[in-house]
């Protein structure tokens, strides 16, 4: 059996795809596995060993210039290396008026949400088969439900597995453990945590012998973490390196914590101990869930997620119980 998944974009949406994957690979261990993602992500469905092939698509790109002659001719050729392949399904947990278009390009019996269950009712018209899934259930447990549904098994008895393997990815910088990974950076300003507070809990970090990893994704997140270095001896702010390369280092880390951002799900499907923060938001349908029996995970939201004295201490509570 072939089957191909459209799961373009977000990173922390592709990473939720992960335990449908996993569950796809146990009921059936012969499938081969197929994925188009945004090409920004296509490093992420490689970390899964059941995933065979990895299909990049630009959509991000191409929409911003579609007057180029050149763009038009690298859809094309998108689209046609893509109707060569011939699947069994064509499952599209994206939901999306544009991850159903390439659905329909792709051949294959089509699988998506039905028009109740779906962000943009209008893609349910793009599929031969159609999933009904709460929309008030987690991210997670809707892309299991629909994969389920389309290959005809339970997931009620399936564990939740994230089934991530990264045991070659080296390090990409020499460094002294312990140490733990900060993701700072988010996709909204009231998303962010102030940059007193990350300078506050570096400090108490520092009372704990314990080094702090910063990446950074633009400018604006660079600068802060060197502004948060700069105050706090025992902060590292890393160059700019791969996914892949931050996977490694998540691996290797003592915990993590962050905000309400991709990596955060990504260091919860590489089971590490994460404190995600969510001020501005609610985790209930998107929060970072952890595999079955796997490092604690916690989601602080509100008022608790914006006292640096309750997060420091959650978060040496959840690192102490991995040791």
């Amino acid at each position: 059996m072939r089957i191909l998944i459209i799961k373009t974009s977000s990173l922390g949406d592709v990473v939720h795809m992960f335990p449908a994957v996993s569950d796809i690979h146990a009921c059936h261990p012969s499938a081969t596995i197929d994925w188009v993602v945004e090409e920004a992500f296509a490093e992420l469905p490689g970390w899964h060993p059941a995933v065979h092939d990895v299909i990049p698509v630009a959509l991000r790109r191409w929409k911003h210039s579609l007057v180029r002659r050149k763009i038009w001719d690298e859809i094309s050729n998108s689209i046609a290396d893509l109707k060569k392949r011939k699947y069994d399904l064509v499952i599209d947990a994206q939901g999306l008026l544009k991850s159903a278009l390439i659905a329909r390009r792709a051949s294959g019996v089509r699988w998506g949400y039905d028009r109740l269950s779906i962000r943009e009712p209008l893609a349910s018209l793009f599929y031969q088969r159609k999933a009904s899934v709460s929309k008030s259930l987690h991210a997670i447990t809707r892309n299991r439900g629909l994969c389920s549904q389309a290959l005809g098994y339970e997931i009620a008895e399936l564990p939740l597995n994230y089934g991530l393997s990264l045991d070659s990815a080296m390090l990409p910088v020499a460094v002294t453990p312990p140490y733990i990974m900060v993701f700072h950076g988010t996709s909204r300003v009231d998303k962010e945590w102030p940059e007193q507070h990350w300078i506050a809990f570096a400090g108490a970090m520092r009372q704990e012998n314990i080094q702090l990893l910063m990446p950074w994704g633009s400018q604006v997140e660079k600068e802060r973490a060197e502004r948060v270095a700069s105050a706090c001896d025992n902060v590292v702010v890393l160059p700019r390196i791969t996914l892949t390369e931050i996977a490694a280092l998540i691996k290797n880390s003592q915990g993590v914590i962050g905000m309400d951002t991709g990596l955060i799900h990504a260091a919860t499907a590489l089971n590490r101990p994460v404190l995600a923060l969510y001020p501005a938001t609610r985790p209930e349908l998107t929060g970072a869930l952890a595999q079955q029996d796997g490092a604690d995970v916690v989601n602080l939201s509100g008022e608790e997620a914006d006292d640096v004295d309750a997060v420091v201490h959650r978060f040496l509570e959840i690192i102490r119980q991995s040791i």
